[in-house]
């Protein structure tokens, strides 16, 4: 460091200041292109996947993946992470659908490991494995979608991923500000740092 004409050789501290506000001008960009994501709609007209895949935890998810296998938009489906206290014939009747007029039943399958985003990806992966599924539709929120994907890529890196994003109004400023936050920290992997919970 080349001493400034007085002597000192404050010169290198003097720009400390620019890595911070280059950090938060990136954290900023980044956050505004995942705003728009959390818009984000499914794409028109829809190509059928040999799966599809509902991570639970928000309202017109599980609907959604049941009405796409209903209309064949897929052979089977994983709804993953649902409760002990949700039995099937429940989660179908609540999206409209009659359990005993339909036959997609038997191509159902609910899991209830997963707890969070990270254990959605382990729980769909294995039944992903099971089926030789090679292409799979995704159905979760908007807001949730890219941290989603970001999981599933890691567990299942050689099968197509088609987003089906529901809930696409909108979500509050909060609630973005705290997903965005975990988007950031499972790119970091993070979340590999938190253990999962047993289900409940």
């Amino acid at each position: 460091m080349s001493p400034l004409p007085d002597g000192s050789r404050q010169g290198l501290w003097s720009r400390l200041w620019i890595a911070p506000v280059l950090a938060a001008m990136l954290l900023a960009g980044g956050f505004a292109l995942f705003a728009g994501l959390s818009r984000a709609q499914p794409e028109r007209p829809l190509r059928p996947t040999d799966g599809i895949a509902v991570l639970t935890g928000g309202p017109q998810r599980v609907e959604a993946g049941l009405r796409l296998l209903q209309e064949g938009e897929g052979r089977w489906l994983i709804i993953s992470g649902v409760g002990r206290d949700a039995p099937l014939d429940q989660l179908m009747r609540h999206a409209g659908l009659d359990p005993q007029a339909t036959e997609i039943e038997t191509r159902i399958t609910v899991g209830r490991q997963a707890t969070s985003t990270r254990g959605n990806g382990a729980e769909v992966a294995e039944w992903v494995q099971a089926r030789q599924i090679a292409s799979l539709r995704v159905v979760t929120a908007a807001f949730h979608m890219p941290r989603a994907l970001l999981e599933l890529r890691r567990t299942l890196p050689g099968v197509e991923l088609v987003p089906h994003p529901v809930q696409a109004s909108g979500a509050r400023p909060g609630l973005l500000m705290r997903e965005y936050g975990k988007l950031v920290g499972a790119m970091l992997g993070l979340s590999a740092l938190k253990p999962e919970k047993p289900p409940s």
